[in-house]
């Protein structure tokens, strides 16, 4: 305990209170509870419903050490002054069971006095929790160190969740701020490894091995990167940078990865998912110089390119008679390959060797080459022409990396290829038939608020401009949207629009004219417009939109709209984009659906389709995250029917969240990936867009982790 007193000491002026309220609001009644009464029977009896008592509770113990003891301590005593007691505390014994209930559903901040001492801090929701581990949790506390306060039931807590309208549990907070879904999105591991690193050593800095070396940099880009940043200099994390970490000292950093904080760090030792070793490792890591990963320039590059198959030796026209116009291309994540399907037949064409965790898929302007890209920076180019789809050119951009695109005006259709990185942050312009590299441009530069460098602001979202020669390219960190104009790639021209922090995904309203990208964590959805290169608006909206590519729909009230679902809460929100025939609906939010719950990633529609499909495979409900919300356009008010995707693939046990509605080109079925672990069974399911039912499931061991799906015509013409 001396290094966890230290700890707290050390941590009062930046830890928030973890579980605080249990300490201010828990309770019966204003009786004694130390005599049980006949009430807390009840609620005991509905507790061991088909579960022993003492099992219930140890579960309880296990939430609470992974959750809660980072400011309570495992031994429930807190620390005055900043952590209020848990054990023999006075509001547990006074309090109202609600209120306990509703502070750790939902959180609490504002001052509080528990035994006599002051406490002001924030509690973060645990909503992201179940029922069963609330009250387990809840329970185990007002009967844990000499408490003796009464067990609360599952069936309590469920029905506190539909009393208050705070069911969804992708809102709960594990840190103050960050929702249960997005600190799962931003926290995946990156493709960048130890050995593609260098060990930096200062005077006076805990050393290293280059084992230890080794050990660190794989846990710190697996598991910390995607938040605090590759050079650690803070992303939607803190920054972790040796003038902070230094003096905090080495106990300090241990405790805070051990024990984890509601103010951002997870509970890495007492989770399981680190060893005390590993613990050691990271905290003499974190006070080191920020490894340096190597920059990647032009004989990078062409070290890597590979050109597989000439153009001169491709065919000349298709070797077979598939509709390659209805090709599927789907990511299977975790195997590092990409499948190329008949959306015809729903036969498998081909399975082919890819980067890492392909990120997206974009076919050509003439729909023959689909270009790939894994996070490991890797871009394949597979023609579809050939009897089998082959890969006929290669070539990594970076060490990590998420989007490419190809040249879509007219008289450049498949001339000019475009991929941009998230590490080294950049971009890089290639040859459309060869992959070959032409010019690269770095975005490293000064944010649009603060107007402060930032040393890696990643590129997020590429599409290909309609309306001139360009590409649009969101820079993420700075939140920059770049209209680079290829029609002089050695006399580049770039068009600069300031839009807003955290630039992500986004996709074009039906007119193409409009780019719709979403500012994920400034809340905002910027608009572009591309014919006359310039900002048209920024619109507030909730929570950390993530529209995918978005989806177009007419509303029967508002007429055109873009559509957007969210990350942290279940918002569907609907943007008019028709400033001609609708002025007095454009670059407004006019309609706000309840979707299912938060923890969406992707919305889609169709021309021909009278539905609206939204998915939730980040919300930690598994009644959610393997199902999908389907509305009706013609009744938009009348809520939504949800579909049981999980169940209709039929498989054996996994996670089997739904991901990424993707239409067909006749646009009359709806494919969706069923997405478990890359050692369990996984699906893709087709479902009829009319009536709504299952039409086919392809599965079989070859189809492993699926997630993105890229119809050809549909992605070609931007049909969503």
């Amino acid at each position: 305990m001396k290094c966890m007193n230290k700890f707290f000491r050390v941590a009062q002026a930046t830890l928030l209170v973890g579980l605080a309220p249990l300490a201010c609001s828990a309770g019966d009644s204003a009786t004694d509870e130390k005599t049980e009464s006949a009430s807390t029977q009840v609620h005991k009896a509905e507790v061991m419903q088909g579960q022993a008592l003492d099992e219930f509770l140890e579960k309880g113990e296990q939430v609470y050490l992974a959750n809660c003891s980072a400011c309570h301590q495992p031994n429930g005593l807190g620390l005055p002054g900043v952590f209020p007691p848990l054990a023999d505390s006075d509001y547990i014994a006074s309090g109202d069971r609600n209120k306990v209930l509703s502070a750790a559903l939902f959180g609490l901040s504002g001052p509080i006095t528990v035994n006599g001492v002051e406490y002001d801090g924030v509690m973060p929701s645990m909503g992201y929790l179940t029922d069963e581990e609330l009250a387990a949790t809840v329970s185990y506390v007002r009967n844990a160190w000499g408490n003796d306060f009464g067990m609360v039931s599952v069936a309590e807590v469920t029905a506190l969740r539909a009393e208050l309208g705070k069911e969804d549990r992708a809102k709960g907070q594990p840190h103050t701020g960050t929702t249960a879904a997005e600190l799962k999105y931003s926290g995946a591991p990156l493709a960048i490894t130890g050995d593609q690193t260098r060990q930096l050593r200062g005077v006076g800095e805990a050393q290293l091995s280059e084992a230890e070396y080794q050990v660190a940099t794989q846990i710190y880009f697996e598991r910390c990167a995607g938040c605090h940043g590759v050079l650690r200099k803070g992303a939607t994390g803190k920054p972790l940078t040796p003038d902070i970490t230094m003096q905090k000292g080495h106990e300090y950093l241990a405790a805070l990865i051990t024990y984890g904080s509601p103010a951002g760090m997870p509970n890495w030792g007492t989770s399981g998912e680190l060893t005390p070793e590993q613990i050691d490792i990271m905290a003499r890591f974190l006070q080191q110089e920020p490894p340096e990963p190597p920059e990647f320039g032009m004989e990078d590059m062409r070290a890597t390119w590979k050109l597989i198959v000439a153009p001169k030796d491709r065919p000349k026209k298709p070797q077979h008679k598939r509709n390659t116009d209805n090709y599927f291309a789907v990511t299977l994540r975790d195997a590092g390959e990409v499948a190329i399907i008949d959306g015809d037949t729903k036969e498998i064409v081909t399975i082919l060797k890819t980067g890492y965790a392909v990120h997206i898929s974009r076919p050509s302007a003439s729909g023959r080459y689909v270009f790939t890209i894994g996070r490991d920076a890797k871009i394949d180019m597979i023609d579809l022409w050939m009897k089998t789809p082959t890969i006929v050119a290669e070539i990594k951009v970076g060490l990590e990396a998420r989007s490419v695109e190809t040249s879509k005006y007219s008289g450049y259709e498949d001339k000019l290829a475009i991929a941009g990185a998230y590490w080294p942050p950049q971009f890089t312009i290639m040859d459309g038939d060869t992959l070959e590299p032409l010019k690269i441009v770095s975005t490293r530069g000064m944010t649009v608020d603060t107007q402060e460098y930032h040393p890696e602001p990643r590129v997020a979202a590429i599409v290909s401009s309609h309306e001139h020669p360009e590409f649009i390219v969101n820079v993420k960190e700075t939140g920059h949207i770049l209209l680079v104009n290829y029609e002089d790639i050695d006399a580049l021209s770039v068009t600069d629009i300031e839009a807003a922090r955290f630039l992500h995904d986004g996709g074009w309203d039906r007119s193409k004219r409009y780019f719709m990208t979403a500012a994920n964590q400034s809340d905002k959805i910027a608009v572009v417009d591309s014919r006359e290169r310039k900002l048209t608006a920024l619109i507030d909206v909730e929570k950390i939109p993530h529209p995918g590519r978005g989806a177009n729909i007419d509303d029967p009230a508002h007429g055109p709209v873009w559509v957007t679902s969210a990350l942290g809460n279940a918002n569907v929100t609907f943007i008019g984009t028709d400033p001609e025939g609708h002025p007095k609906n454009a670059w407004k939010v006019v309609r706000v659906l309840e979707g299912m719950g938060g923890g969406s990633l992707f919305v889609k529609s169709h021309p021909k389709s009278r539905n609206l499909w939204v998915d939730a495979p980040l919300n930690p409900d598994e009644k959610i995250s393997q199902s999908v919300a389907v509305f009706d356009i013609d009744n938009l008010d009348g809520g939504f029917d949800v579909l049981p995707i999980g169940e209709w693939a039929d498989l054996g046990p996994g996670p089997k969240r739904i991901v990424q509605p993707e239409f067909n080109k006749a646009g009359d079925e709806v494919w969706f990936s069923v997405w478990s672990g890359k050692e369990e069974e996984s699906a893709i399911v087709v479902v009829d867009d009319k009536t709504r039912n299952l039409k086919h499931v392809i599965k079989g061991p070859q189809i492993v982790t699926p997630t993105g799906k890229f119809n050809i015509f549909n992605t070609v013409h931007d049909v969503y």
